[in-house]
């Protein structure tokens, strides 16, 4: 695959932040009401962009990928518990569940021969510079214990982001599933879950990334620019 193609399926935010966020808060808070799309219907097409634009992804990049499959089946999960009226508990045991599975799946994968952690960042460092550079120094033990500690602290982001979850959406999320008020909830929900979800999970996840990167050129004695040239060459 050609360098160009490859930019051409790299994600765009903006339309992923417009299609599974925006899109869906607006529906769901100004569109959901009786007289407009009403609660089942506006649901269905808040859910449609999500939904819609995770097939695309995948159509697009043609690979499976744990994670967002999992995101893909917590939306559908989100309907079906609208749609068939469940006790409105399960929305925050759903809500609850998703980063929690991922982190478990994070964690347990430091007993498989992929570590998460170890596999997404030897996709965009020189792997074998690296590691030439850290048998020069003897520091490739220092260097696993740092990807340890970097699986723990991305472990710990993601369980956080399980009770942040949990705690919002028993918040925000009251009424009944299929009414109207359900809808609006469920947009406000997702409206406050970047201030009050993903900007501390981040921010958690980027201390464990300097960390883990810091430590590569700590341990190499690599520049920055070194460690990760491939990615240089391909802008």
């Amino acid at each position: 695959m050609s360098t160009d193609e490859k930019k051409d399926r790299r994600e765009n935010p903006l339309l992923n932040l417009g299609l599974n966020i925006v899109i869906p808060v607006i529906i769901l808070v100004r569109f959901s009401g009786d007289d407009q799309l009403g609660p089942v219907y506006g649901l269905l097409v808040a859910l449609a962009f999500p939904v819609g634009y995770g097939i695309y992804d995948f159509a697009v990049r043609r690979g499976f990928n744990f994670y967002s499959a999992l995101g893909f089946v917590s939306i559908l999960l989100t309907g079906g518990i609208g749609l068939l009226k469940l006790p409105v508990e399960w929305l925050a045991i759903k809500e609850a569940g998703v980063p929690f599975i991922i982190g478990i799946a994070v964690l347990v994968s430091l007993r498989t021969r992929y570590p998460l952690v170890k596999t997404l960042i030897h996709k965009v460092i020189e792997v074998e510079k690296v590691y030439e550079a850290l048998r020069h120094r003897d520091s490739v033990d220092a260097y696993e214990r740092r990807l340890v500690v970097s699986t723990y602290m991305v472990t710990f982001g993601l369980l956080v982001s399980t009770v942040l979850n949990y705690v919002l959406a028993r918040i925000v999320v009251v009424s009944e599933p299929g009414t109207t008020a359900f809808n609006e909830e469920l947009g406000r929900m997702t409206a406050l879950s970047f201030p009050v979800i993903t900007v501390p999970s981040i921010t958690i996840l980027g201390i464990a990334l300097y960390y883990l990167v810091s430590g590569i050129t700590k341990e190499t004695g690599l520049e920055f620019q070194d460690v990760f040239a491939n990615t240089r060459e391909d802008k």
